[in-house]
C-alpha cells in the first residue's frame, strides 16, 4: 500500500470520526486488526519492544526493522512504524530501511535518548527535512513532540516546535500526552492534523476526534490489554491443572 493512501486518510475527517490506527506488535496481531477492517495500522515501539523481550527504547534497530517487516508482510493495509528517534541512523539510512521494510509512514520523536531531554527544535526540524528529502512523498511523517512528557508542558513551545516540523515537511504532529481539551487549538495553531494517544483513563477515540484529533493511536495500550488477557488465561489454566481431579 502507498503513502498516498495513508496520507489521504488523515484529511477531510469529520469531528468525532478520526483515523483510528491500532498498534500491532507482531504479525499475528496485525492480521487481527486488518481483518477487523481498520484501513491502516501504526506500530508502537513499546509494544514491539515488549514482544521481543526488551524495555521500550532498548530495542536494537535491526530487530525493530525486522519486526516491522514481518508486520507489513502480514497485511494488505498501509503500516506506519514507530522508529523512536531514528536509532542514530542517517536520514538516508532511515528512509532506506523504512522503504525496505515496506512501511509507508513513521513516527519520529524529538527526545534525545542519550540525555533523556528534548532535542533542540531547529536541529530536529533540520533532521526531519533531511528525512523528507530522502523519502520524498513515499513516507508519511508523524512528528512527535515530547514537551508534555519531558517536563516542558508549555503550549507555546509545543506550537513553536510543531510549526518548525510542519515547515520541515511533516504530514502530521503528535504532541504526546497533550491535554485533550487543547487538541483543536494545537491543530489550528500548527496547521497540520494532530495525532492523539488513547490513555487508560482518558477520552475514547471518538471523543478525542471531537476534541480536535484527526488521528488516534494507542501506544502500547492494546498490547498491554492483550497480555492481561493472556495472563488471565494462564491463571485459569494453572488453576485447572492444580485442582484435584
Amino acid at each position: 500500500m502507498s503513502a498516498t493512501v495513508l496520507r489521504d486518510l488523515h484529511h477531510g475527517r469529520k469531528p468525532g470520526d478520526p483515523l483510528v490506527l491500532p498498534g500491532p506488535w507482531d504479525a499475528a496481531s496485525a492480521r487481527v486488526f486488518a481483518d477487523a477492517g481498520f484501513p491502516a495500522l501504526a506500530t508502537p515501539s513499546a509494544g514491539v519492544a515488549a514482544s521481543l523481550g526488551y524495555e521500550d527504547g532498548q530495542t536494537p534497530a535491526d530487530e525493530m526493522f525486522a519486526a516491522i517487516t514481518r508486520i507489513v508482510r502480514a497485511v494488505d493495509v498501509p503500516v506506519s512504524a514507530d522508529v523512536e528517534a531514528g536509532y542514530g541512523l542517517s536520514a538516508r539510512e532511515l528512509a532506506g530501511r523504512l522503504a525496505d521494510a515496506g512501511a509507508v509512514g513513521c513516527n519520529l520523536e524529538d527526545t534525545d535518548h542519550a540525555t533523556g531531554t528534548l532535542r533542540d527544535p531547529q536541529e530536529q526540524a533540520d533532521w526531519l527535512a533531511q528525512v523528507r528529502a530522502e523519502a520524498g512523498d513515499a513516507l508519511v511523517i508523524n512528528a512527535r513532540i515530547d514537551t508534555y512528557v519531558r517536563g516542558v508542558p508549555d503550549e507555546d513551545e509545543t506550537i513553536r516546535r510543531g510549526r518548525l516540523y510542519a515547515e520541515a515537511g511533516a504530514d502530521c504532529v503528535y504532541p504526546f500526552a497533550a491535554p485533550p481539551d487543547r487538541l483543536a487549538h494545537l491543530a489550528a495553531a500548527i496547521g497540520l492534523p494532530v495525532n492523539a494517544v488513547v490513555m487508560p483513563d482518558g477520552p475514547a477515540p471518538r471523543e478525542l476526534g471531537a476534541l480536535g484529533a484527526a488521528r488516534i493511536t494507542f501506544g502500547p495500550g492494546l498490547q498491554w490489554r492483550a497480555m492481561a488477557a493472556v495472563a488471565e488465561i494462564a491463571e485459569r489454566l494453572r488453576a485447572d491443572l492444580t485442582t484435584p481431579g
